[in-house]
């Protein structure tokens, strides 16, 4: 008898398994939690991806409220991503940061070149630590900033027209106002 119910622990703890990985399924990866909303951006002294002579730190996103924008050239999101940053720059709504990752100088600057250039800034971040710092999943990914340096939202994933409208443009909306008010006093 006792070997019979010995034989059905593997089904159980597979049914158990599938549960947690089923899930999983529904989870939303642009929802998840950033450690670092709410903190200062990590320090950090990297070159500026067109001028490696140019260092680039933390303490240069400070003053008005900006995005940082992780991508790469590997990254297909990224492409699909870029012509809405192009638009956005061309806005002049923030200052746009880009933070390229785990990439090959040479190809970023070709691109950037070819499709055109939407950031500010671009961090150049060829060992992904400064990735690793921020807690990146993956490219892309943006970061709201406050006029202070702090990091206030994280969003996983390409910024289109919808993300843009119903997400980031209200917050950063808000952080100018704060910026704004807090300039005044």
């Amino acid at each position: 008898m006792k070997k019979r119910l010995v034989l059905f622990i593997p089904l159980v703890l597979f049914l158990v398994m599938g549960v947690f990985l089923y899930k999983g399924l529904f989870l939303n990866p642009q929802q998840l939690d950033s450690a670092l909303e709410g903190k200062p951006i990590p320090a950090f002294q990297l070159e500026r991806l067109e001028d490696s002579n140019e260092i680039i730190t933390n303490e240069s996103l400070k003053g008005q409220v900006s995005l940082l924008n992780v991508w790469a050239t590997w990254c297909p999101s990224c492409k699909y991503e870029h012509p809405y940053l192009m638009r956005l720059a061309r806005q002049n709504i923030l200052p746009i940061y880009g933070i390229n990752y785990r990439d090959e100088r040479a190809l970023a600057v070709r691109e950037l070149t070819r499709e055109g250039d939407p950031y500010t800034k671009n961090i150049f971040d060829h060992d992904g630590r400064l990735g690793l710092d921020l807690g990146v999943y993956g490219a892309p990914e943006s970061y709201l900033v406050d006029h202070n340096g702090i990091i206030r939202f994280r969003y996983a994933g390409p910024i289109d027209m919808r993300v843009w409208k119903e997400t980031l443009y209200p917050m950063i909306q808000e952080l100018q106002a704060e910026a704004k008010a807090v300039g005044a006093s």
